[in-house]
Formats: structure tokens, sequence, C-alpha cells
């Protein structure tokens, strides 16, 4: 398996805690922020709780 960019494209100001905390774990902060992860089903599955918040890119 490769590598998933994944980029903060909303705010989670009026996002759920559980999905705050979801784009935390991933490493995201700010808008716009972007992280590499490894591509495994862990991410995919925290990935997809918060798909609406983010932009993913498969490197």
């Amino acid at each position: 398996m490769g590598n998933l960019k994944i980029t903060l494209k909303k705010s989670t100001i009026k996002s759920k805690k559980e999905q705050k905390a979801t784009v935390e774990a991933l490493g995201l902060r700010k808008i716009g922020s972007s992280v590499t992860q490894k591509d495994n089903p862990q991410i995919r599955g925290m990935i997809k709780k918060v798909e609406h918040l983010l932009q993913v890119e498969e490197i």
C-alpha cells in the first residue's frame, strides 16, 4: 500500500467532539494543513468518518 496526502478543507467548529478528535488524531490542526499517512484500514476508517471535512490524494 502507498501513502495518502490528507488536507483539512473545512472547519471543525460545528463538528461533533468525536469528529474533532478524529481530525486531530490524523495530525491536522488548521484549515489547509496537510499530512502524509500510510494507506491502511485504520487510516481509511478515520477518513471515512470525517470525509466531508477533508481532501484525500493518493501518493
